[in-house]
Order: structure tokens, then sequence, then C-alpha cells
């Protein structure tokens, strides 16, 4: 490992994204880490100050690696819209429910404060950024996570949220409570599902896809009243105006009340070739409308030394949007490109409370 004066760097973080699999570099700037087992994702290379650099982890099996790390730039961006502590302030909140999940007792960002948030109140659009790597603790499934977050952005006003960044996990604890909580976390989720696309068993795993497709709500407004409604507003907030006619009422409610689409099913239990092209050792997810994925899951609960499955299932449902992008799915059950891939229902409880590492196996 080498600055870009050439000079010696350690205690550089070198780690396969999304896994336990880590190491440091030494004194002298070399390291060692095995990679071999795995073959695919990124590794990662990530030093305090320095830009991070990844790298595909196949292009390193079994190589001697010269990587050189830059200084970060110091100086900040300027920006029509500065990270400001008010923006802190006010959407924290709303950014651990988005980025945490619900408990936020158990799961913790241990160093919360270096993040920095910038609202744009025109636009209603929230952006946050980590100039450190955060450091989180997830008491119920026994890991701290080192995440080094890219981008994190979310329109409150379409509620619709896109983050990513690289991450590596060290195991805390692995009690049998622990341990639990992790099959609950893994059984039924976009991990677990994946999986089940790459070795050919979406049936055998219980899932259940179905074509949806988005058909027009015509009692929403039209983007001619939506145009309407938003001159209005501009103009009210100048004139300072009251009164809202009965034409601008009406957008108004319909906008609040209705959705601009809903959802129809087309086509029951679709065969995974409908959606999973396999091209030698290749797997690729691929769609152009929407999926439903439903899900029976049945609850681990802990019996003696043992974890049983609860007789009583739960229906889970989720929706994916491939949009028409290809996705190459790997073995650990990870995909290409996922800040492509739009995710709602159930799968968006894949949050940081309920992340596993991509090494993890059901029962560790």
């Amino acid at each position: 490992m080498l600055n870009d004066a050439g000079q010696k760097l350690s205690a550089v973080s070198i780690y396969l994204d999304g896994t336990k699999i880590r190491t440091v570099s030494q004194e002298d700037g070399t390291f060692s880490l095995s990679v071999s087992s795995v073959g695919t994702g990124s590794l990662v290379f990530r030093k305090e100050n320095y830009e991070t650099v990844t790298i595909p982890a196949s292009s390193a099996v079994d190589k001697t690696l010269k990587v050189i790390l830059l200084k970060a730039n110091d100086i900040e961006e300027v920006v029509l819209v500065p990270y400001t502590e008010e923006a802190y302030r006010n959407h924290i909140s709303y950014f651990l429910d988005a980025f945490i999940g619900q408990d936020q007792q158990n799961v913790k960002i241990k160093n919360q404060r270096s993040l920095k948030f910038a609202y744009d109140k025109k636009k209603k659009l929230l952006q946050v950024k980590a100039p450190k790597t955060l450091i989180i603790e997830n008491k119920n499934l026994g890991y701290e996570i080192e995440y080094n977050l890219l981008s994190f952005s979310a329109d409150l006003e379409s509620r619709m949220v896109n983050y990513t960044g690289t991450s590596v996990f060290k195991e805390t604890k692995n009690t049998p409570k622990v341990r639990l909580n992790r099959l609950n976390a893994y059984d039924g989720s976009l991990l677990h599902f994946f999986r089940s696309i790459y070795r050919n068993a979406i049936t055998e795993d219980r899932f259940i896809v179905n074509h949806v497709v988005k058909v027009p709500n015509p009692k929403y407004p039209t983007a001619e009243e939506l145009e309407i409604l938003k001159d209005f507003a501009q103009t009210a907030l100048m004139n300072k105006e009251l009164n809202l006619p009965d034409n601008i009422r009406d957008i108004s409610r319909r906008k609040n009340n209705e959705k601009p689409f809903a959802l129809a099913v087309v086509k029951t239990m679709l065969p995974d070739s409908a959606y999973v092209k396999r091209n030698g050792g290749e797997v690729l997810f691929t769609f152009k409308d929407m999926l439903q994925v439903n899900y029976r899951k049945y609850y681990y609960e802990q019996n003696g030394k043992e974890f049983i499955k609860s007789k009583i299932p739960v229906v889970i449902s989720s929706f994916l949007h491939p949009e028409g992008e290809t996705f190459e799915v790997s073995k650990d059950g990870s995909i290409s490109n996922p800040d492509l891939l739009i995710a709602e229902g159930d799968f968006t409880k894949n949050k940081m409370e309920n992340m596993l590492p991509l090494d993890y196996q059901p029962g560790d």
C-alpha cells in the first residue's frame, strides 16, 4: 500500500465488501488476504482521509497487487444546497428510520454526529454524507459494522430512498439468541431470495413470484393539474394567499388521498425462466415490468438447544422493479448494481438492523 508520494501506508483497512473477510496493511505497507474461496464481489481499500479504492475481487485472486491511495480533497464542494446543522436536527430521525430501521435501541451508529445533512426545500430532497467510516453496533445480530456510506438521497415527496456503501463485519457475540435472530433475519430476505435464484431453488425455498403491472389511477391528478397546483402554491406563498379555490382544493385532495397507480397481478407463479437467464456460469436477473415476491415465513423459535419453526406462517410480500435492467447474481446472494433495483414491501426491511454479511450461512 502506497500513497501518491510513494510512501508506504500502514493501517489501511482491506476487506471483501459485505463480509467478515478483512485485514489491515502492516508498517511496511504489505498485506495478505484470502479471497480465493470467494472470488466474487468487490475488494475495498479504505483509510480515513484517503480516497477509497474498490476493485473486483476476482481480479485479485492469486495476484500480487500494488495499490496507491490518493489523499482526499479537504476542500468542501461548493453546492447550492449547503450541509447544515439545522438539516441534521430536522432530518436525523427520518434518516435513522430509513437507514437503520425501527430498533434504534439495539442498533446504533456510534459516531452518528459525523454525519452531514443537506435538504433542498424546493425539491424536498434530502442528502446525507459521511466523511468518516460509520461504526454501527448491532446487538441483536451480534455484529459491529464498519460502513462506508458513499451516497444517501431521499425524495421526501415520493418517499423513495436510495443509498449505497461498502461494509465489513466483525462478530461481537454468538449466543443462541443471536444465532436465532440471524436466522429469522435471513429467512425470506432479499439475500435469501437471490441465493435461491442462484441455486435454481425458488420453488423449493417457498418463494412465489408473480408478474405485476402498473395501472394508471384515473382519480389521481394529471400532469397538467399537478402543474396548476404547483404554480398556485408558489403564487400563494409570495402573496400569502390563504383561500383555496375549489378546483385547487380538489386537485390537492386527490393528490394526497389517491395513488398514481394501482397494481394488478397479471400472471401468478412465474417459472424462474421468466426472469432468470443462465449463461454458462452466469446467472442473470432481469424483467421488463414489476415482480411480486411472496413468501410463507415460519419464524424460528428456540426449544432447548434447537431452533424449530413456528406452526403458523406469516405471508410476507415484496415488489421488485428491475425496469428492464440486468443484474448478475452471485452465489453469495449479492447482485451487480444493487442501487438500480428498486424494492418495496417487506424486502425494504433489509436495513442495517437486519443486514447480514454475505458470508453468513444459516445456523452461523
